[in-house]
């Protein structure tokens, strides 16, 4: 097919077609671009103060207009009161414009929908900490519902990058370095979302977590073999088995293209292998980015150009290249009309889809709008729970009802810390001091002060997260030599561009903790008063050096808004932990970038005096009971086009209630290319009562075996598989060997890509 026509199967209605031919070029690029009302001082995006201000709304949208852009989420405002400016705004598109189409609204809801007093949930990495795929469902559909209600179309989440580095910024933002669990989760919010009538989108599409050196826009060097086998296959599922509505191109450049002007992935994979009929959104600046950034276009139009060439339909946040530079390249005949007909079809067509070619919005806006309600509290504090990771305790933890507990630590009583970069108050309220947060926040401290108050309880911060004061310190080691117990809260701040430790343009080079946190944990330590260790960060860092010396340790991946009470509830007890490492715990600057996923030669050897073998490895969790692991069988029938069925056995050994983690992992033995030594085949959260066993079955697909062969396939090869289940991917609890028979399998789209998972 040609560049100009739409995929076979993409259905144009009547309606839409009518429209198109109605409309004159200032009215078709009005519908492909969206419009921000920002304010001087709100640096919310990247490079943001390089553009011009746009003219105000009422003078840009008089051809119509595409999206609204954040309506809520750009400054703190008034839920109903920003209701009301919204519907009589939409009013006006469908009465006072010529052809009546309102805008789409859309906004940020990576943690919960991104405004103010709305509900925060943990961040995506906690979702991959909690491996529960059905609570991911619950929460998108409660963000969905928030964001329905007050005439939000599309939420920009979720995240599909599959970590490779944790110094990048925005690893905080991602789910896991597993592909498989990112898909699983990231797909489980899609159709939570999406269930609602809002649309989802996936981001970074594609390689934007690759960058050299964790660098946030860096190049990216990513072979077909890893761009298939890792970084697309998160997308690949929630385009096929999530029906996602929207995808946004990523920054970055992929061995020398930018993914912006690349039409091989933005229409050939996309659209013409997956099938994709939705809109594709250039992420924020991306498309004036090919000239400003790239320099791969001369101007805005040429960026314009190979951006609607490629297949970036809609430019976000407003119309920088898409208005005037593309309108003249147009009328110039620089850039075929036809590329612009085709955005615009698919940009009326989600329209068309979303209900808004028919609104008239005659109803009344809101009133009463509660944006945190019981519902979202309970699914916010599950979350939370779920996600801590208890990595160590020599059964320091749970906290003795009467301790006496020093807390210590720049995080242990600041809100902030339990948000991640683009949760509202760190995304936006750092740009309005004095505002209040909108929301109950508990902090750590707060909420161990109710949760233990048969014990006492003393506290000072000891130092700030990232400078270098050490004035608290003779405080700290004072409260701490008093105390039977100190619990040291430390970790990140989440911001944006350098303003933060973590979060967007915020990277690393090196992965200690920041400021002069360890030299505080180091003194207090000193004392020899028993220390736990809480993480409250957005990234794993390397705290090799704590671990063996702490009595515990509790890594928090920014738990929300019940993320406070959640982390007391573990100290308490009340809580017993089950969350997992999603990305393995990192040994060291120096030995990054490093996956669990890796080759033979990527671990350690001879060949090299270097070890890459991490802290803690991938899926690593402890809690306050035990479990085991027995009797894993392989139903007979294993084969290259089928994949295998597998059973273990798993029982809560302990003397309380509590939720094991099954993880699933195979390794190919021999193979036409290199495999990675360990691979998550498949996993499931289940809860046991003290002394219950329960079996679980899980069905492994066979496109859960397929890797990329050196013909550029995705196939399964026959031969010998290694599969076992333990409490890590680095540890065999049972294991098994099983033949793959049959000839070698290409895989296609119409396999299924989950694992199935019963609990007998």
């Amino acid at each position: 097919m040609t560049q100009l026509e739409l995929p076979v199967g993409t259905h144009v209605s009547d309606r839409v077609r009518d429209l198109l031919a109605r409309m004159t070029l200032d009215e078709k690029l009005a519908q492909i671009v969206g419009f921000w009302e920002k304010s001087e001082g709100e640096a919310v995006a990247p490079l943001q103060g390089e553009f011009e201000a746009p003219r105000g709304l009422d003078e840009s949208i008089q051809d119509g207009l595409g999206h609204l852009t954040r309506v809520y989420g750009t400054r703190p405002v008034d839920a109903a009161e920003r209701a009301a400016w919204l519907w009589d705004k939409q009013r006006w598109f469908v009465n006072e414009t010529r052809l009546g189409i309102p805008a789409l609204v859309h906004e940020e809801c990576l943690t919960g929908l991104s405004a103010w007093g709305a509900a925060t949930f943990p961040t995506p990495l906690a979702w991959g900490a909690s491996f529960d795929a059905d609570l991911v469902t619950r929460m998108g559909e409660l963000i969905g519902e928030s964001m329905r209600s007050l005439g939000i179309h599309q939420g920009l989440a979720p995240v599909l990058d599959v970590i490779r580095d944790p110094r990048w910024g925005r690893v905080d933002e991602c789910i896991s370095e597993d592909p498989y669990l990112v898909g699983t989760l990231g797909t489980s919010y899609v159709r939570g979302l999406q269930s609602t009538g809002v649309h989802a989108t996936l981001k970074h599409f594609v390689g934007y977590s690759a960058s050299r050196s964790g660098r946030n826009f860096a190049p990216v060097h990513a072979g077909g073999r890893e761009l298939a086998d890792v970084l697309l296959v998160p997308f690949e599922m929630g385009v096929l088995d999530g029906g996602v509505r929207s995808v946004m191109s990523s920054y970055n450049e992929i061995d020398g293209v930018p993914v912006a002007s690349d039409p091989a992935l933005l229409t050939g994979l996309l659209r013409e292998r997956w099938g994709f009929d939705g809109t594709v959104v250039a992420d924020y600046f991306g498309v004036a980015f090919l000239q400003l950034l790239h320099h791969t276009a001369q101007d805005l139009a040429g960026a314009a150009g190979q951006a609607l060439a490629a297949g970036v339909d809609i430019e976000l946040p407003t119309g920088d290249a898409y208005l005037a530079p593309l309108a003249a390249a147009v009328r110039a005949g620089q850039v075929d009309e036809a590329l612009v007909d085709r955005a615009v079809q698919r940009a009326l067509a989600q329209k068309e889809e979303l209900g808004l070619l028919d609104a008239r919005f005659d109803d009344e806006p809101p009133t009463d709008v509660d944006l945190d309600s019981p519902a979202h509290r309970e699914v916010a504090a599950l979350l939370a729970e779920r996600s801590l990771v208890l990595l160590s305790n020599d059964g320091t933890l749970p906290l003795a009802p009467d301790a006496r507990v020093a807390v210590v630590g720049p995080n242990a009583d600041r809100a902030a810390a339990l948000f991640g970069c683009y949760s509202f108050l760190n995304h936006v309220l750092a740009h309005h001091p004095g505002t209040p947060v909108g929301i109950e926040t508990p902090t750590v401290l707060e909420a161990l002060r109710r949760e233990h108050s048969d014990g006492e309880i003393t506290y000072t911060p000891g130092c700030a997260v990232d400078d270098d004061d050490r004035s608290g310190f003779d405080a700290a080691v004072a409260v701490a030599s008093a105390a039977d117990v100190a619990v040291l809260v430390v970790g990140d701040h989440a911001a944006l561009f350098g303003r933060g430790t973590v979060g967007e343009g915020c990277d690393r080079d090196d992965l200690e903790l920041p400021g002069v946190q360890r030299e505080l944990v180091e003194a207090v330590l000193a004392t020899g008063t028993p220390v736990v260790l809480v993480m409250l960060t957005g990234r794993p860092y390397a705290v090799d050096w704590a671990l063996d010396r702490c009595a515990a340790a509790v890594q928090a991946f920014f738990p929300g808004e019940e993320g406070g009470n959640a982390l007391a509830g573990v100290l308490t007890g009340r809580v017993n932990p089950s969350g997992r490492l999603p990305v393995s715990l990192p040994r060291s600057a120096g030995a990054q970038p490093y996956t669990y996923l890796h080759p033979a030669l990527g671990g350690d050897g001879d060949v090299t005096n270097l070890s890459t073998v991490p802290t803690l490895p991938f899926g690593h969790g402890l809690s306050y009971t035990t479990f085991t692991h027995a009797d894993l069988r392989v139903a007979p029938g294993a084969s290259t086009s089928g994949g295998l069925t597998v059973t273990v056995t798993v029982t809560n050994t302990g003397e309380r209630a509590g939720a094991d983690v099954v993880q699933v992992y195979g390794k190919d033995v021999v193979a036409s290319v290199t495999r990675p030594v360990a691979q998550l085949l498949g996993y499931h959260r289940v809860e046991l009562q003290a002394g219950e066993s329960a079996d679980v079955l899980l069905t492994i697909p066979a496109a859960r075996l397929a890797f990329t062969d050196r013909s550029g396939r995705r196939v399964v090869e026959p031969g010998e598989l290694e599969v076992w289940v333990g409490p890590s991917c680095a540890q065999r609890d049972v294991e098994a060997s099983v033949v793959l028979a049959g000839e070698t399998y290409p895989v296609t789209l119409d396999d299924p890509r989950w694992t199935g998972v019963t609990v007998l």
